[in-house]
């Protein structure tokens, strides 16, 4: 579900789940795994295989799974949003397609942002769950005041709306994709190690001790009510009838 490619001083991280790379469980807990091996490589580029960068949660599996799967998710997703977001090294995204909720989250965390396709954005309200803070203050470091609107309405940008709002840094072709995020990546392997790890930390410190701050068990508890698992069949159902 995770695959590494070394590309010279580049480790090259993809996710592959499907024809949309969804999260679950199982991925997520690969991911986390993954880039927690990767906290000394020179740079990391994180991307999606085929045709979406991650389309998030896999709502079916959550359902299917009951509370006890729900809790076990959630924790990871959490897991994962801080992994990315705190990794010591430089992280670029290449966002290949569709990247929503999460997989929207995942590229936020990162430091830089290329995207070619597909469309962007957090639409967790839209599926009836809470937005908890981790995911939150990750969309909020890069898209800041204009975060509220973003979660509120669920919005999915195409790439040249999300470049307006910061939620990617550059949009590319498709076929220049990779080959642009292995470039920022090289560049900033170039920095000194210690300089570039000791800046990211400062950038992000106000952002992660809000982070630290999130109520992960009311959130669960939420997730897992009898209104939010109605919420998120209901939508499954809209989604199948498209």
């Amino acid at each position: 579900m995770i695959t590494v490619e070394e590309r010279g001083a580049v480790s090259v991280v993809r996710i592959e789940n499907g024809p949309v790379n969804v999260l679950g469980l199982d991925t997520l807990r690969e991911l986390a795994a993954t880039l927690d091996g990767l906290t000394e490589a020179p740079a990391v580029v994180l991307t999606g295989a085929g045709r979406a960068f991650s389309a998030g949660v896999d709502l079916k599996l959550l359902l299917e799974g009951g509370e006890s799967y729900t809790r076990e998710f959630l924790l990871a997703l959490g897991g994962v949003f801080r992994t990315v977001f705190e990794h010591p090294r430089p992280l670029v995204a290449a966002v290949n397609g569709h990247a929503i909720a999460g997989g929207c989250v995942i590229a936020a965390g990162c430091d830089y942002r290329f995207m070619s396709a597909g469309t962007i954005g957090v639409a967790e309200l839209l599926v009836g769950v809470p937005f908890p803070a981790t995911a939150l203050e990750a969309i909020r470091f890069v898209a800041g005041p204009r975060t509220a609107a973003l979660v509120l309405t669920g919005k999915a940008l195409r790439p040249a709306e999300a470049l307006a709002v910061g939620l990617v840094d550059e949009v590319v072709e498709p076929d220049a994709l990779l080959d642009a995020a292995l470039a920022r990546a090289e560049a900033f392997a170039a920095i000194p190690a210690v300089s570039f790890t000791m800046t990211k930390a400062a950038l992000r410190a106000d952002a992660r001790r809000l982070m630290a701050a999130d109520d992960i068990d009311g959130v669960i508890e939420v997730w897992n009510s009898a209104a939010v698992r109605a919420a998120i069949s209901g939508y499954l159902e809209r989604l199948a009838k498209r």
